[in-house]
């Protein structure tokens, strides 16, 4: 019997009304407007009014808003600390800093009491009469540094300056005339409080980069680093590290960070304040040198003394704890007495030098990799100490704070990636994140309260300019963007760079293109990860990949020319160099398979491969040349050769094949389904199962194993098989079509046959069907022994709708359903659980297995794996735990993209069932079911989806 339903875990969210415009960066109506509007306030020809005793980074950003006015309006506003005396003045201050602002206050011209004392809040309000002689003012408040400073980037991006205008070259669009709508627009709090990126795995990318453009990593280079995260809205950044080091290499980092208001903090295996590479080049100075506490205790101490006194009056996040040296685990097993020893000295110093309680100093303990084990088996630090967890590296969250513990004063965290270096295979190429699992993976972080910190590895920075946006935005408000709004934020993101015309169409490739680079990391494709005769699979992958191009390069025809440089690197040169890969690879396996199969045409496509091959690194070289080579080095990554885990020194080329043709033709079939060729197998050339309900065609190739050509013609064929060619002539080789006329086809289940003949030889295609009546049937029909649903073409969603949540967009083939995205759960199978409802209609009898392939979630509960339930029609629903139940390994369900789960199940009569998938536990992402009969053709997107009937 299914148990009561125990709802053991439970979120009241309080609702904030805010009089609010700012909503993460999605699209809505902006309090700017190009027209005239009563009582607004014109923008282009202000002067900037900020008070001298005000933050440094306030006038360091105001001399960013006067830049971009220029680029708007055409005007160069002043920037003045004197008397307020001109007509329409742009008051810019931080509250209880700037007396401006104050003084605003306390005439009464000024309410501030939405955003006093809170984080990161700013204010932008038009107010009338702020001083004698004064008609019109436009106030910026902030209730810190950092509330004033994305006030005033606010602005500059509703003016039209993109954050990215210099990162990714996105033009500013000059406006005659724009006016601020009356009224006063409050941004809200942050509900993420700690929000930023990681710049890793920065060679030879990034590095080389960096040393051409400004002559190292160095304070230069971050100056562009400080604007982009605060114009986005973050605040926080873990620097470049590999043989870097950032307090030291350049001395003016740390002051200018601390001067724009971005908090630093050091990776996860950099505590207190100090770079890996420092210990490298210091060790000497400290002790015997050894990254070993239990030997070098005193030495670390100081080492890490030294590096605190150097930052601590900066603003820092301070990583505690300790890895071993190179991002290693410390010891073997957890030590686990020695790591909290570790965790006290720490403490003890940053006490000491501050001479506050070390719980006044913001802290963060990193649960990396084996970090995690420690905390796992029941080690603990203070609770003012954030707990910052991390996912797998793969973007797959290992865990999550657990809603019956007490909340911690520090809070939780949330490491990510985009990027890595590492097993199963490094990827550091191209942006391979879809924005859908960000969302899916965060709203957990989110639901489960880990939102002290959100930080995620970026590699080289660019190419992730569309993912680090989404992630910035979603820390800011993960409320502002439900799961059926996603589209919207690509098509709003878009709009934002290259403006509304083709704003839809560009957000529409961003989408698609991740969605495919996302089924496989480019460094993992292989010349065998596509099937060639399954599905049509591989060849639907590059036809997919090669219209997306065609779309883009249509676009990029239409598009203005100032926009062309800015569309190359976000759009085009993703979309072309993703589609180029994959066709390389494919083309690669089919020069092996023809070569195997005797094909005259194997030594054509061996010249595609180079051809192709080439065309991968002049799309590089087209890259490093726009805008005069301003990007020169940053898309060097190597991405083809790998054999292992690490990245090849350089590229290598796929083996192709040639082979010795002979001077005569002759006739060779392939079929579709089968990597055999005939007459040379002495197996029977049989078809795939065509079934009635659809409108199948499957392919039959004739190819010259020779030079010349030859003539061939369709003898003995059942007149119900139509063939799309009943004769003509092959030179290198022709695909042929062949489907059924089901008016003329015998009813019921039987196999018809064709001949396919040249000369004197001759070979026979045999053509199985299934005619049946459709009347009776209802849902998803059995073929080829198998039963394919996409989990969201669902019939019937039953006892709660926010139980399942469409996730669009998510998936390797479709979209995704994920269970409990609105609270967290950890619940019990109970009749009254939400469903999902499949109708399907099966031919095969006895035992079947069924599969589900959902997102590869990790169990982030750590109560042994998440759950969800089946049940065919009335029968006692089957709980399945996702990660007992699976025969994958870790390697393979993040290789793939998918966590395959197998059951076996019993269907004792053929005819109409209903499936139903139940959900239990939050997390579980289900993107695709099959129910199979034994095994089916393999390939590495699964069977496509079958026919459906409604009745």
């Amino acid at each position: 019997m299914i148990q009561p339903s125990i709802s053991i875990y439970q979120k009241i969210y309080s609702i904030i009304i805010f009089l609010s415009f700012f909503q993460a960066g999605f699209a809505q109506d902006s309090y700017i407007s190009q027209q005239p509007v009563e009582n607004a306030f014109p923008l282009n020809s202000v002067e900037l009014f900020i008070d001298s005793e005000d933050h440094e980074g306030v006038h360091l950003v105001a001399e960013d808003l006067q830049t971009d006015f220029k680029k708007v309006t055409g005007n160069v506003p002043k920037i003045s600390s004197q008397e307020i005396n001109e007509e329409y003045p742009v008051i810019i201050g931080t509250v209880g800093k700037s007396k401006l602002i104050d003084d605003l206050v306390s005439n009464g011209k000024l309410n501030v009491s939405e955003i006093e004392g809170k984080w990161e809040n700013f204010l932008i309000e038009v107010i009338e009469n702020p001083s004698p002689g004064v008609e019109k003012a436009l106030v910026i408040a902030g209730s810190d540094k950092r509330g004033t400073i994305f006030g005033m980037y606010d602005l500059s991006e509703k003016m039209g300056v993109s954050p990215w205008h210099w990162w990714a070259d996105v033009p500013v669009k000059k406006e005659e005339q724009l006016y601020v709508k009356p009224g006063s627009y409050s941004s809200g709090t942050p509900k993420v409080k700690y929000r930023g990126i990681f710049i890793n795995d920065e060679e030879p990318g990034l590095g080389n980069w960096a040393r051409e453009k400004f002559g190292g990593i160095n304070s230069k280079m971050y100056e562009q680093v400080f604007k982009l995260i605060l114009r986005l809205k973050g605040n926080y950044l873990w620097p470049a590290m590999w043989g870097k080091a950032f307090n030291e290499d350049d001395p003016k980092n740390p002051v200018l960070a601390d001067k724009y208001g971005i908090v630093m903090g050091t990776s996860h295996h950099e505590p207190m304040v100090r770079a890996q590479k420092e210990w490298g080049r210091h060790r000497k100075d400290y002790g015997n040198g050894e990254w070993d506490y239990q030997t070098n205790a005193e030495g670390l101490r100081d080492f890490w003394r030294d590096g605190f006194e150097r930052n601590q009056d900066f603003e820092n996040l301070v990583t505690i704890g300790m890895r071993g040296d190179g991002d290693e685990p410390m010891t073997e097993g957890t030590a686990i007495e020695l790591l909290e020893t570790i965790v006290a000295d720490q403490r003890e110093i940053i006490a000491d030098v501050t001479g506050k309680p070390a719980n006044e100093t913001p802290q963060v303990w990193a649960l990396y990799k084996e970090v995690q084990d420690y905390y796992d088996q029941g080690m603990r630090v203070p609770d003012d100490v954030t707990l910052l967890l991390a996912d797998d590296n793969w973007g797959n969250i290992r865990k999550l704070p657990n809603p019956e513990e007490e909340p911690r004063e520090g809070g939780y965290g949330v490491y990510y990636h985009f990027d890595y270096v590492g097993g199963p295979r490094s990827y550091k190429w191209l942006n391979t994140t879809q924005i859908e699992r960000v969302w899916e993976q965060m709203n957990l972080a989110y639901q489960y309260d880990a939102t002290e910190l959100w930080v995620v590895n970026v590699g080289d920075l660019k190419p992730m300019e569309f993912p680090i946006s989404f992630f910035l935005d979603f820390a800011w408000d993960p409320e502002a963007i439900d799961a059926n709004e996603l589209d919207d934020y690509s098509k709003d993101w878009a709009k934002k760079q290259f403006g509304d015309e083709y704003a839809s169409e560009i957000g529409e490739i961003l989408d698609t293109y991740t969605k495919y680079n996302s089924r496989r990391k480019p460094e993992m494709l292989t010349p065998e990860t596509y099937s060639l005769v399954n599905y049509n699979e591989a060849e639907y992958v590059v036809k997919d990949y090669n219209k997306l191009v065609e779309k883009a390069e249509e676009l990029n025809n239409k598009i203005p020319a100032e926009y062309k440089d800015a569309y190359f690197q976000l759009v085009l040169f993703p979309v072309k160099a993703s589609a180029n890969l994959n066709e390389l690879y494919v083309t690669t396996a089919k020069n092996r398979l023809y070569a195997e199969q005797g094909r005259a045409v194997a030594n054509n496509y061996a010249e595609k491969v180079k051809e192709l091959y080439k065309k991968d690194s002049e799309l590089t070289e087209k890259y490093h040349s726009i805008v005069g080579g301003k990007w020169n080095h940053m898309m060097s990554q190597p991405h083809i050769g790998y054999t292992n885990w690490q990245q090849p020194k350089e590229q290598v080329m796929p083996d192709v094949e040639t082979i010795e043709v002979s001077n005569k033709p002759e006739m060779g079939i392939a079929i579709e389904g089968s990597k055999k060729s005939w007459p040379k197998s002495s197996q029977t050339a049989r078809l795939p199962e065509f079934i009635s309900v659809g409108d199948q065609k499957y392919y039959v190739e004739i190819f010259n194993k020779g030079k010349g050509s030859f003539d061939f013609k369709i003898k003995k064929k059942d007149k119900w098989i139509k063939v799309s060619e009943e004769k003509g002539s092959v030179k290198d080789q022709k695909r042929m079509y062949v489907s059924i006329d089901w008016d003329s086809a015998p009813k019921g289940r039987m196999t018809g046959n064709f001949s396919i003949q040249q000369g004197g030889n001759s070979v026979k295609i045999e053509v199985p069907i299934n005619n049946i009546n459709s009347n009776n049937i209802k849902g998803f029909v059995e073929s080829n022994n198998y039963i394919a649903m996409e989990a969201t073409n669902y019939s019937d969603q039953g006892n709660d709708e926010q139980g399942w949540t469409l996730v669009p967009n998510l998936g390797t083939t479709s979209s995704t359903m994920t269970a409990f995205a609105e609270e967290p759960t950890h619940g019990e199978l109970s009749e009254k659980n939400p469903y999902l409802a499949y109708n399907f209609y099966n031919f095969s009898t006895g035992k079947v297995k069924i599969e589900f392939l959902l997102s590869p979630t990790l169990d982030f509960h750590n109560k042994g794996g998440l759950r969800f339930a089946y049940s065919i029609d009335d029968g006692e629903p089957q709980i399945i735990n996702m990660h007992q139940d699976t025969k994958d390994d870790w390697g393979t369900s993040v290789g793939n993209n998918i966590t395959r789960v197998t059951s076996d199940l019993n269907l004792e009569e053929k005819g109409n069932h209903t499936l139903r998938v139940w959900a239990i536990d939050s997390g579980i992402a289900l993107q695709k079911i099959i129910i199979r009969k034994g095994e089916i053709r393999e390939s590495y997107l699964g069977p496509k989806q079958s026919e459906y009937v409604k009745n």
